[in-house]
Order: structure tokens, then sequence, then C-alpha cells
């Protein structure tokens, strides 16, 4: 059980999920022309599981200081875990999930494509080791990486499909695919903050320069409500522009999604404890959640 909670199990489960839902929720039913096989499809997903499995190990690496002001009983490295045999695990992932996005890139005659594999690997290395230091690259850098876990679905199953005759049908469900990648990019965008005022205390003792650090709670969390205004908003103007006749989803949206996130901003206004911000973040991941499962209700609604 440490070492599943080492790479962040639930996180994983759930990123295969969203991409489960993509493949067989969304490309399937909509009949576009696909690239990946059942096995192939299958192998994406362990590759994507296996480079955010190392990206989560070498993260509490580098966190283990940081950890032990802001959450000291769930400190695996060095205390249920070695540090040698989390090193070793990280490299195992990197090298699993590296070499099978190799082998899916070249067995969809894009070779470039594996470049995407190494290069998530080497942010999340960079991303643990230094990036997090700076203000807000750390948060844009995770919540991009996020958004890709979707993105890649889309790029190695649906691209190489393209042809001049299914283009426009492709590019209908392609740009499904990226309203959901902008979707968890800002709600994971917004809840890293959230963590960031979680975790001050420890970023101040480990010199990260985050949000909360660099212009106090009180401010950060304004900039939270009104970022939970924005994408509140954002929803609503989506919900307006591609489902005002599809009641179905419309409602969907409108009470698993919408009223979730007003919700979080009347929380957000006056939150100023850790409890509060931990019930914020928790919140937030629960609304992304709602969100991604409502990718299988289109085959519904949109196909009739």
């Amino acid at each position: 059980m440490n070492y599943l909670n080492l790479i962040r199990y639930q996180n994983l489960v759930f990123i295969a999920l969203m991409q489960v839902f993509i493949k067989y929720s969304l490309f399937q039913p909509f009949g576009v022309d696909t690239a990946l096989t059942n096995f192939s499809f299958t192998l994406l997903v362990i590759a994507t599981i296996c480079i955010a499995a190392a990206g989560n190990i070498i993260n509490d690496i580098y966190d283990v200081e940081i950890d032990k002001v802001n959450k000291p009983n769930k400190v695996l490295i060095g205390k249920r875990i070695s540090e040698r045999n989390a090193n070793r695990l990280f490299v195992l992932f990197n090298i699993a999930g590296v070499a099978i996005g190799f082998y899916l890139a070249n067995s969809i005659g894009k070779p470039s494509f594996a470049a995407l594999f190494i290069v998530f690997s080497a942010l999340l290395y960079l991303y643990a080791s230094y990036l997090k230091g700076i203000l807000l690259i750390g948060n844009l850098l995770v919540s991009a990486l996020v958004a890709m876990s979707l993105i890649i679905v889309a790029l190695f199953d649906l691209f190489p499909a393209i042809t001049p005759q299914n283009q426009a049908t492709q590019s209908a469900v392609f740009k499904i695919v990226l309203h959901y990648a902008l979707f968890a990019f800002f709600i994971n965008f917004i809840r890293e903050i959230v963590k960031d005022l979680q975790d001050i205390n420890g970023d101040k003792k480990g010199g990260i320069n985050t949000l909360p650090i660099a212009l106090g709670r009180k401010r950060t969390i304004s900039i939270v409500f009104l970022l939970g205004v924005f994408m509140t908003l954002g929803v609503v103007f989506y919900m307006y522009e591609n489902l005002y006749n599809q009641q179905t989803l419309l409602l969907y949206f409108l009470f698993a999604i919408v009223a979730p996130l007003l919700y979080f901003c009347i929380k957000s206004w006056d939150a100023d404890s850790p409890k509060e911000y931990g019930f914020l973040s928790k919140l937030l991941k629960i609304i992304m959640f709602l969100g991604i499962c409502s990718i299988p209700m289109y085959q519904f609604v949109i196909l009739k």
C-alpha cells in the first residue's frame, strides 16, 4: 500500500478513466476513424500512467523536507520507503513509459511522437527539481500536463487517421477533446493555487516562491475567488454556445458543474484556514471528476 500511495494510484486511475472515456465514449460512438487497436490503446494508457507515476515519485523525493512540515504523517520517503528504492522505481517507470511510447509512435507511423513522452518525463523531473520554485510556472506546467493526458489520446488515435474525406468529423471530435482539456487545465490550475495556500509553511521552508508567499494569503484567496468566477462564466458560455439544444447535457452541466463551481466561489470568498483550503481542493477535484463524467453523455445526446 505504501508504494501505491507513493505513485498516487487514485490520480493514476482517474487519468486512465479520462482516456477510456475519450476512446470508448467519444471516438467509438461517433464512428470516427482511429489509429489505435484496443491493445495499442491499452499500451497508451499504461505509458501515460508510467510517466505520471514517475513524476509523482520524483516529486516526493524532492519534497521530503517540505512534506515533513505540511503533512508529516504522510511522508513515505525515508520512513516507509527508502530513497534508493524510490529512485529505482522512478527510473523503471520512466523507461517503461518512454519505451512504450516509442513503440506506439512507430506503430502508427508517427515516430516523432515518441518525443512527447521524453519531453513529459523531462518536464516532470524539472518541475520537481527546479520549476516548482518559480512563481506560477510550476502551477501552469502541472496543469498543462494534466490537459495533455487528454490531448495525447487524440494525437495518437485520431490525428493519424485524418483524411480529406473524414476531416470535418475528425476535427469536430478533436474540438470536443480540446474543450475538455481546457476545462481540466483551468480546474487544475486553480486547485494548484489552493494547494499552495494549504502548503505555505512547508513551501517557505523549502524556498519555493508560490503565489501565497509572494502576495499573501488574503490576496491569493481573492485571486482564487476571481478565477472561480471566471471558470463558472466560461462553463456557462460553453453551455450557451455548444449545448443550448442538448437539454440532457445542459441540465447535467448546470447541476453537476456550474452549481458546485458557484458553491466553490462562495466558500472561497472568505476561506482563511488550512482546513478550508483542503475542502476547496477536494471540491475542485470532485468538479473535475464530474466534468469528465459528462463525456459518455455525448453519444446519447448529440448523436440523436
